[in-house]
């Protein structure tokens, strides 16, 4: 088990560092940090921003909005989900909206967002409504994947409705709503940040993320992208763990 453990730390430490190695090579191939600035330059930028107030302010205020509308649009999907699940009058009635809004482009939604909200609240909507998809479709077929073997026994002995839904359905749709969360967390982080860069909400990482743009400071812009995706998998491992604690309580 110890060996395997190590030998998974050697093998993740080697695929970094050939990542790493292959960026600095494609940095010197290049040789302009406006296009492409070397690992150093980004982890040095990294570096100073970690000792500024003001990075830790920005990824709270971020954080805020990106699960504020993770979670509005996860409680949303789960309840529509289930009731369109349970109901094809109500399926036949969202399914084409719900069709609509994932097509819909990114950009379109921020803009329109934007043009109907207050700054700091297009980054919510938008994680909202780029999540909420993900969720109802995922409840949806959860609901669906119910053993019919097992709600014709339920029906035949007349147990309650209630626990038909808890220990029937809940319990089927339980793994799709898991994986649905854990793909919607992953792009509640990117549309936030893309909502940010647009609407300029005050303390906002899509903020620093136009001004490093603007101001060509792309070493910056490179270590701002890096904190997003250290914490989108902080947040997706977070997930997980809360996920392994409830089956170890069941």
């Amino acid at each position: 088990m110890m060996n395997s453990i190590l030998q998974s730390k050697h093998r993740n430490l080697f695929i970094t560092a050939f990542w790493i190695t292959l960026w600095e090579i494609l940095s010197l191939i290049i040789g302009q940090e406006i296009y492409l600035p070397s690992p150093v330059s980004t982890f040095k930028a990294l570096y100073s921003l970690l000792f500024e107030k003001e990075t830790y302010i920005t990824i709270l205020f971020s954080t805020y909005r990106t699960i504020f509308g993770f979670v509005v649009s996860t409680v949303s999907g789960i309840i529509f989900g289930f009731l369109c699940g349970l109901s094809k009058p109500l399926y036949n009635l969202f399914n084409p909206l719900v069709s609509i809004i994932r097509t819909v482009p990114v950009m379109s939604i921020i803009i329109i967002a934007i043009m109907w909200f207050k700054d700091s609240n297009v980054p919510i909507f938008v994680a909202f409504l780029m999540c909420f998809p993900i969720i109802w479709t995922n409840t949806v077929s959860g609901i669906g994947s119910a053993d019919e073997k097992l709600l014709q026994m339920c029906k035949i002995y007349g147990i309650k409705k209630i626990h038909v839904l808890k220990s029937v359905y809940f319990y089927s749709a339980l793994p799709y709503i898991k994986a649905g969360m854990l793909s919607a967390l992953g792009i509640s982080w990117k549309v936030t940040s893309a909502a940010e860069v647009l609407s300029l909400p005050k303390y906002s990482i899509g903020g620093f993320l136009y001004d490093s743009k603007v101001y060509l400071e792309i070493p910056d812009l490179f270590a701002w992208t890096i904190i997003i995706i250290l914490l989108s998998a902080a947040f997706e491992t977070l997930l997980k763990i809360i996920f392994k604690a409830g089956e170890d309580d069941d």
